[in-house]
């Protein structure tokens, strides 16, 4: 796909998906939808890609559906998503009430972090709130946006807030859609890390960076999975779900090696475990 709203890079296996219409301040349109979606599968496909960072272009990480787009809704009488018919679909095919739209974040395989370099506003906070982890520059402004519109809340925020900051404290920024700044989330426990503007980038890919270096793949994947899927469920069946994975994957070459490590004294080599699994197939 040729890319015209989004850019996406690879490097020390981290993918960083950029939001690019910083002319527009990365307002949202049917295209970078696409984009973003398409951006989102070739990370979760890659082998190679260990963890997803998403940041914006400019000042500002997104404000929101494009006016543009939303004059358009008027004109039509209706939504109209201005994306094709056949999207592309990261993440679907894990569990049935993950395979809708952006609810297909919880069924990727890799960990989100966004980095929220701006003003963040609608869809644009119901990206960040999607990743696993913020972090956020200080003093830019979010907001839910949707009530000033006449809207409802868009895209499962109304399912993720309560969830993340606690009833009370989310019916407050569902219900009036003020805005608050990134301190305050960060308060509120929205917000993972608050840092520099200068700093922020590097600090996330940083982070990211050492998440894949320390932590097996197998287990993030796994445990990512569990964190979500288990908003679903009882303790019980999650505590039972667990001591099964536990057994099945210490059978797996990535266990074997963070053994042989730990003993060893030196830092695992997934890498190294991945390319013996590989072998065993092939044998």
């Amino acid at each position: 796909m040729e890319l015209k709203t989004v850019t996406y890079d690879v490097a020390n296996r981290v993918a960083t998906i950029t939001l690019n219409r910083p002319e527009r301040r990365n307002a949202w349109t049917g295209r970078m939808h696409t984009e973003y979606r398409w951006s989102m599968q070739q990370a979760d496909r890659d082998d190679q890609v260990g963890a997803i960072l998403v940041t914006a272009a400019g000042n500002v990480f997104c404000v929101g559906a494009d006016a543009r787009a939303l004059e358009g809704h008027v004109a039509k009488g209706g939504y109209d998503p201005g994306t094709p018919q056949q999207m592309p679909e990261p993440g679907y095919g894990v569990r049935d009430e993950f395979d809708a739209s952006f609810a297909w974040h919880f069924g990727l395989s890799k960990p989100v972090i966004a980095a929220i370099n701006g003003a963040a506003a609608g869809v644009g906070l119901v990206i960040a709130c999607y990743a696993d982890i913020r972090f956020s520059v200080p003093g830019a402004k979010l907001t839910t946006a949707h009530g000033k519109l006449n809207l409802p809340a868009e895209f499962g925020l109304s399912w993720l807030l309560p969830r993340m900051i606690g009833l009370p404290r989310a019916n407050e920024l569902l219900l009036t859609s003020r805005v608050f700044m990134t301190d305050e989330a960060f308060e509120l426990g929205l917000i993972n890390r608050i840092v520099a503007p200068e700093q922020l980038v590097a600090e996330a890919t940083a982070w990211a960076e050492h998440l894949v270096e320390t932590v097996a793949p197998g287990s993030l994947a796994t445990t990512r999975r569990q964190i979500y899927t288990d908003l679903h469920r009882d303790i019980g069946t999650s505590a039972s779900e667990s001591e099964a994975l536990v057994n099945t994957m210490m059978g797996e070459p990535d266990y074997q090696e963070a053994v042989a490590a730990f003993i060893e004294k030196r830092a695992p080599d997934w890498h190294r475990a991945g390319a013996r699994q590989h072998k065993n197939k092939d044998n």
